[in-house]
Parts: structure tokens; C-alpha cells; sequence
């Protein structure tokens, strides 16, 4: 009998999610409007933020933080390599340098070390990533940042819910950009948020983020609005949707509970892979400091020297069991555009790219239920004792 197939991730939908949506619809306003701003409003208020801009994605918000906070050609910005090609592709977006530092080897996030080892007088910003929701040492690059006079934007694309030292992640750096794609924490189906404490970035992001025109101008169809716009500069194509914010909003409101899950499931996957000698597990964070996981990924490394298999046939093998995984990520230096674009190969960045080889990430998500997650642990552990060294 072929066994049940586990996806990797699917998004969880229920009725409140459905009504939102369905409001909307059967609202006369679809587009960015009152629903996306009491997103906005919402969302601000659950990480502790000023300001907070609703977008169609977090690359949208990676790319206007960078060009709010001055970023440009003859600049460099240094971030990591284990990341999402967006954090990279926006920096070049707006001209400037994209600088790979490597990682902890512990947290697989930026390492403050390697980012000092890198600067130089063209440096201009650090874009840290928390990595697969756990924070990364914001400390550190807080401070970096103070000394040397540098804008902090962070990728928070894993991190909805994550906090150090009991700060929510997008409270702490100049800029914080969220992805609420469709297997993220929280969910629009596509979409993103940038934060920041700056009343007057805030603004200038707003402009950017609707073509460039007027502040205010999506009420221009509704009898508070006017006509009448001009563009300020050249923008973009932005917006958060109505639709979207509406989705947002029902998943905001449940949110806690849905993070309730992801935690009891990362927490049976240690304790149950804890005494296989052939999975690293993934590392906790310090909650005796303040610092929460969102646990976006479950990402296990996997000790060669304990079984015969690599990490593409266990992949290979999961599959074939009915087990969906994926790998965050492929190095920045791994992929020939970069390679060509930058100067840059594997060897540049020797924790990432060992940690890579090792690396695979585990379904975890609130639609899981309990017996799904020891259908994984089973079907994982048989596969890694039929090949035990």
C-alpha cells in the first residue's frame, strides 16, 4: 500500500478567513482601502511598531526600505548567503553592492563576526535575516550599526511572531520587511509589511509603494477623496489589496493559536529525533533572554558520518515514503547569476555552503495534525536506520 502523502507546507484556511474574504467581496471596494489600513493598524500594534506599511510582498518591502534608507549605486550593503535570491535581487534592484558575509554555524543566521570582517567605507546597510524564525544576535548588529553609522533592515520573511530579548521583531532595527506568502506563519495569500519608527520614511514608502503619487491618493474614488493627484516620483506597484488585508486580519486574530501548534509540533520533533545520532536538530532559542522562535521551518541537519546516505538521497527517500521536505536555502554563491554578477563562489562562504550540503526542512505547519507528525518522525527514522553506519 502507498502511504499517505505529507505535503512540505499548506496554508491553513477556515471559516473566519473564508467570511473575511467573502465581505469583501460582496463589499463595493476591493482594492487598498480600509481594510488594508486596519491591517496596517493591527499589525503595528503586534510588533510594537510605529508605523507599518502593507505591500504585495516582502520583496516589495525589502526593495522600499533600501531606497527609503538612501541605498544606491556605489553603496554596499552586506547580508547572508543562506537566503531567499529576493534579499539579494533588491539590493541590486536599486543599484548598489550586494555583500555576502557568512553565517553562525549554530543558528544558520548572519554572524555579527563575519559582517565586522566585511565592512568597508562603502558600507551602508546590513540586511540580517532571522532565519527560519529564530532571531538573529539583533544585539550585535545594533551595535555595528551605532559604530559605523549604518542602516539596519531586517529580512523577517520567517520571523512573524519571532522576538529577541523580549522585543517583537519588527520593533528593533530601522526597517522590518514580513512575507505573508501562502506558507508563511500568517497568510494573504501573496503580500508583505514594512515597518519602521521613522514618521517620515513611513511616508515616503507610502508614495513609493502606490506609483508615486500624492499621499492618501487610493481615497481618490471615495467621497472623502479628491480627484486631483500629482506624482512625486517614480514608484511602484506595491499596494496591498483589500482582499488580501481581509485574510490577513482573520489570520492576525488567530494567530496565537495557530503559533500554539507550530510550537507543540517543532517541540515532538526534538524530543523525537533527540537521541538519533544521524539528525542535528534545529537550535531552540534563548527563552530565559526574552527571545521567541516562530518556528517558520523545522530545519534538521543531517550527520553524515552516522548513516550512508546523503542529504539528496534522504530527500529522495522521503519522497518516496509520502514525506514533502524542501531546503532553505541554496546559497547566494551557489547559483550562477550571482556567481557572475558578484565575483563569488561557494568556497567565499564555507559555513553556509557546508551547512547546505546537510540541510532539509521538515513539514511543520498548523494544518499538520498530531498523527502527521509521527508519521513524519516513523517514516524518517525507518529510512535513516535502513542505512546506519
Amino acid at each position: 500500500m502507498t502511504a499517505r502523502y505529507i505535503p512540505y507546507a499548506l496554508p491553513l484556511i477556515g471559516d473566519s478567513e473564508v467570511q473575511a474574504v467573502t465581505d469583501v467581496l460582496r463589499s463595493d471596494w476591493l482594492t487598498t482601502g480600509a481594510k488594508t489600513k486596519q491591517f496596517e493598524a493591527d499589525f503595528a500594534r503586534f510588533v510594537n511598531a510605529p508605523h507599518a506599511m502593507a505591500l504585495n510582498s516582502c520583496t516589495a518591502a525589502l526593495h522600499l526600505a533600501l531606497l527609503a534608507a538612501g541605498i544606491g549605486p556605489g553603496d554596499e550593503v552586506i547580508t547572508t548567503p543562506l537566503t531567499f535570491c529576493a534579499t539579494v535581487n533588491t539590493i541590486l534592484h536599486v543599484g548598489a553592492k550586494p555583500v555576502l558575509a557568512d553565517i553562525d554555524p549554530l543558528t544558520l543566521c548572519l554572524s555579527p563576526a563575519s559582517v565586522e570582517a566585511k565592512l568597508t567605507p562603502r558600507t551602508k546597510a546590513i540586511v540580517p535575516v532571522h532565519y527560519a524564525g529564530h532571531p538573529a544576535e539583533m544585539d550585535s548588529f545594533l551595535a555595528l550599526a551605532r559604530q559605523h553609522g549604518l542602516v539596519l533592515i531586517e529580512d523577517a520573511a520567517h520571523a512573524v511572531g519571532t522576538s529577541y530579548r523580549g522585543r517583537p521583531v519588527g520593533s528593533i532595527g530601522d526597517y522590518t520587511a514580513f512575507s505573508f506568502y501562502a506558507t508563511k506563519n500568517l497568510t494573504t495569500a501573496e503580500g508583505g509589511m514594512l515597518t519602521t519608527a521613522s514618521a517620515e520614511s513611513a511616508d515616503r514608502i507610502r508614495v513609493l509603494g502606490l506609483h508615486g503619487i500624492s499621499r492618501d491618493a487610493w481615497k481618490r474614488y471615495t467621497a472623502a477623496g479628491t480627484w486631483f493627484y500629482e506624482v512625486q516620483e517614480a514608484g511602484f506597484k506595491y499596494n496591498m489589496t483589500d482582499l488580501a488585508a481581509a485574510l490577513g486580519l482573520a489570520q492576525l486574530g488567530r494567530f496565537e493559536d495557530m503559533q500554539d501548534v507550530r510550537r507543540q509540533y517543532a517541540e515532538r520533533y526534538n524530543q523525537a529525533f533527540a537521541a538519533e545520532p544521524a539528525i542535528q536538530l534545529p537550535p531552540a532559542a534563548d527563552l530565559a533572554a526574552g527571545d521567541v522562535h516562530a518556528w517558520h521551518l523545522y530545519v534538521i541537519r543531517l550527520n553524515p558520518e552516522a548513516v550512508t546516505l546523503d542529504r539528496d538521497s534522504l530527500i529522495e527517500e522521503l519522497k518516496a515514503a509520502g514525506v514533502g521536505t524542501s531546503v532553505h536555502f541554496i546559497p547566494i554563491t551557489h547559483h550562477p547569476f550571482y556567481q557572475q554578477a558578484l565575483g563569488v563562489t561557494p568556497d567565499d562562504t564555507p559555513v553556509s555552503s557546508a551547512n547546505y550540503a546537510r540541510m532539509l526542512s521538515l513539514p511543520l505547519y498548523p494544518k499538520m495534525t498530531p498523527q502527521d507528525v509521527e508519521e513524519v518522525i516513523s517514516r524518517t527514522l525507518a529510512i535513516l536506520e535502513r542505512h546506519r553506519r
